[in-house]
């Protein structure tokens, strides 16, 4: 059972997103800066192949030498006159690679990539099958000799040189001396030059540090960034606004230069940017995806309003500052002043990344979100496509719930997605002391309201959210976010902005409700046993809201055992309807509470015993979650494939070129993205992969060099 979950089917679903409407009615300028934006984002996204594990990037240079030799269509016919059969063409990896075109032409370069990276694909060793440090996992965020004790001391380094961990990787070497070396290395296109007036200089060099030595460097990921920023500079030629020239001139200057304080300045004029018919964001930007929690994916989006979802976000944002009011924390642990944000509905053009969210809430930088805004992004199109659902492949849901879910999970979604991106992550205050020592609240009258007692704790000069909740930050986040949302959406005045009355809105409160408890089993899937982790930091969050809400007791939630039609193991989620206001309500109240006072206060130690006590997976009656999860292997449904247009420039116009909602069409979108320097980027990430492959020897060989 515990392999099921390494196991995807061939006909699993894919979906093409749908701008071509919103593509139209850009002007030509605007479609030139989206189009040079998406070529940044596009190039920028392959440095995630080098933030996943060893072998990522070798896998893409083999399938892009594979691809580029023979599109699938051409590659299947070649294999079946090779005498493979039908099946053999979708399980027989190695006989096809080898079969192929590209093998015939390239027989040593792309034997060479499959050798490197043929068995580490399909390996399901324990260490290799998840993300995590040093022997409990893998991470290219890390050297594989790093553990989570190394992870807090270079947290701890960065803190104390006020450098943010967002942009960097961390490899650990033994000295000459036989003390442990870190090197950490920023993200930047240069990397020895010294720049004149760069505020990054100063930081290159050695230092120690409680014991141990630690080296600044840059020029990670060097030549991808240099192609980010050659389209960053066209891109700015279209720019609409001062505010976009400015934000692109400071990209420029932070992915030159390895500046996280350029991309925060940029970042102020991207929120300065109000309501752009084109909006991105492109940077290091969430940490879900490293153990520790503090190193940011790289991630660029590029997408176009849709004016009329977008109309309902305004009335919510209109609406904000009352509904604020309506949290159940005190005024104190909220901001001093509601910085009203953008809030738009959007059509992505281009998201690269390791995935697509429904909607963002970014900047993540806590002090620019405390003190300037944020903006939120709904996002429309992916929303329409990548959370459909087919009633035959309804898991654990009660017969009569599932034509009522069905009708009501988009619209639904819609409200909760508005309220955990406005209302979730753009509200709460962190409690802070500034480098002068001056506080952020009254540190007499304001009261904690968990233990009646004046503030005990806060942050300091450095520390962020993230670098003082680390593992726990981005998922505990997450949760609060999710909360709020299905707190808020008992309000009627939030319903009657997405326009639900009466009993159409009863039934969207339910099915919000309802789908957060089956996700909240469905969440099962992300957490690993063997490792007592959890590998998804939303997963994780709707599990621990389910937890919350069974714990309210009194019949509101139950998830029961069954045996399926099918004669195999099966489970039932059952929400009271009539007990979300009596019952939820009172419990998701406290819970949120406690969650936004111990983040406010910067209590980890609170924090951690509070979150990882409802994150446990036990198999404590009556629900035996771990038995559990083994039923929701047995029915897990494959998550989609999302095929993504591209654009290209003929002359001065710029075209949309979509693609089929199957492999084949992500396929071809893949290979038409990078139609001239195909081989320029293969040849980039495994040299980059090749250069750090000792790193990630066996955790129990060190890796020694120069100190």
């Amino acid at each position: 059972m515990a392999d099921t979950q390494y196991i995807l089917p061939n006909d699993i679903g894919v979906s093409s997103l749908d701008c071509r409407e919103a593509f139209r009615l850009l002007l030509p300028t605007e479609r030139l800066y989206a189009h040079h934006l998406s070529r940044a984002a596009w190039y920028g996204g392959l440095a995630v192949l080098l933030q996943t594990s060893p072998e990522a990037p070798y896998i893409y240079a083999l399938l892009s030498r594979l691809f580029r030799a023979q599109d699938p269509d051409q590659l299947r016919q070649h294999a079946l006159a090779e005498g493979l059969t039908e099946e053999e063409y979708q399980e027989k990896l190695e006989r096809v690679i080898l079969g192929s075109k590209a093998a015939e032409q390239h027989p040593e370069e792309v034997g060479g990539l499959w050798q490197t990276c043929g068995e580490l694909m399909f390996s399901l060793e324990s260490r290799l099958r998840h993300l995590g440090l040093g022997k409990e996992g893998i991470t290219t965020y890390f050297s594989g000799n790093c553990t989570m004790e190394d992870a807090k001391l270079a947290q701890d380094f960065l803190d104390s040189q006020n450098l943010s961990a967002y942009n960097t990787r961390l490899f650990k070497e033994v000295g000459q001396d036989g003390k442990p070396c870190y090197e950490v290395r920023l993200a930047s296109v240069l990397s020895t030059e010294p720049i004149l007036d760069s505020e990054m200089n100063s930081k290159l060099k050695s230092y120690e540090f409680q014991g141990s030595n630690f080296r600044v460097t840059r020029g990670d990921y060097a030549p991808i960034l240099q192609k980010v920023v050659e389209h960053l500079e066209k891109a700015k030629a279209y720019a609409a606004t001062s505010h976009q020239e400015q934000m692109l001139a400071q990209y420029i200057e932070s992915f030159t230069h390895g500046s996280i304080e350029a991309h925060k300045k940029g970042s102020r004029f991207w929120i300065q940017d109000k309501a752009p018919i084109v909006e991105s964001y492109i940077g290091f930007i969430e940490s879900y995806r490293d153990p520790f929690g503090s190193r940011g994916e790289f991630e660029g989006f590029v997408a176009m309003v849709n004016k009329a979802m977008s109309a309902k976000f305004e009335r919510l944002v209109a609406s904000a500052e009352q509904l604020l009011k309506e949290l159940p924390w005190p005024p104190a642990f909220e901001k001093d002043k509601f910085l009203t944000p953008d809030f738009t509905s959007l059509d992505v053009l281009t998201f690269a990344g390791s995935g697509i969210p429904a909607g963002i809430n970014i900047p993540n930088y806590d002090d620019l979100r405390q003190t300037e805004g944020f903006k939120n992004v709904s996002l429309g199109n992916v929303l329409a496509v990548a959370y459909a659902t087919q009633r035959e492949k309804l898991t654990f849901l009660e017969e009569e719930d599932k034509d009522l879910y069905i009708r009501w999970k988009g619209p639904s979604f819609d409200v909760q997605v508005g309220l955990h991106e406005l209302l979730g992550h753009g509200s709460g205050k962190l409690f802070v002391q500034d480098e002068k020592g001056t506080f952020n609240f009254d540190q007499e009258t304001v009261i904690n309201p968990e233990t009646g007692e004046q503030i005990q704790s806060w942050y300091r000069s450095g520390e962020t959210w993230d670098s003082k909740f680390s593992t726990i930050a981005s998922s505990y986040e997450e949760c609060r976010a999710e909360s709020v949302g299905l707190y808020l959406c008992l309000n009627p005045q939030v319903l009657e902005i997405f326009g639900f009355e009466g009993a159409d809105a009863e039934d969207v409160v339910y099915v919000n409700w309802l789908n957060m408890v089956r996700a909240g089993l469905l969440a099962l899937e992300f957490y690993t046993p063997e490792a007592s982790s959890w590998r998804q930091a939303h997963m994780q969050a709707r599990f621990v809201i389910l937890r919350v809400l069974l714990e309210a007791g009194e019949g509101l939630v139950t998830v029961t055992p069954t045996t399926g039609s099918d004669g195999r193991p099966d489970a039932q989620v059952h929400l009271d309807r009539n007990k979300i206001r009596t019952v939820g309500k009172p419990a998701l109240e406290r819970f949120l509470r406690r969650l936004q006072v111990l983040k406010s206060t910067g209590d980890v130690a609170g924090g951690r015993a509070l979150y990882e006590g409802y994150a446990a997976v036990t198999d404590a009656p009556p629900e035996c979650f771990l038995s559990l999860r083994d039923t929701v292997l047995l029915r897990k449904e494959a998550r989609k494939l999302i095929v993504q247009p591209n654009t290209r420039l003929e002359g001065s116009e710029v075209q949309l070129l979509e693609y089929e909602a199957s492999a084949a069409g992500l396929i071809r979108s893949f290979s038409e993205r990078f139609p001239e320097d195909g081989p320029e980027l293969e040849e980039i990430l495994t040299q980059l992969a090749t250069a750090d492959a000792r790193f990630w020897k066996c955790p129990s060989e060190t890796p020694s060099g120069q100190a």
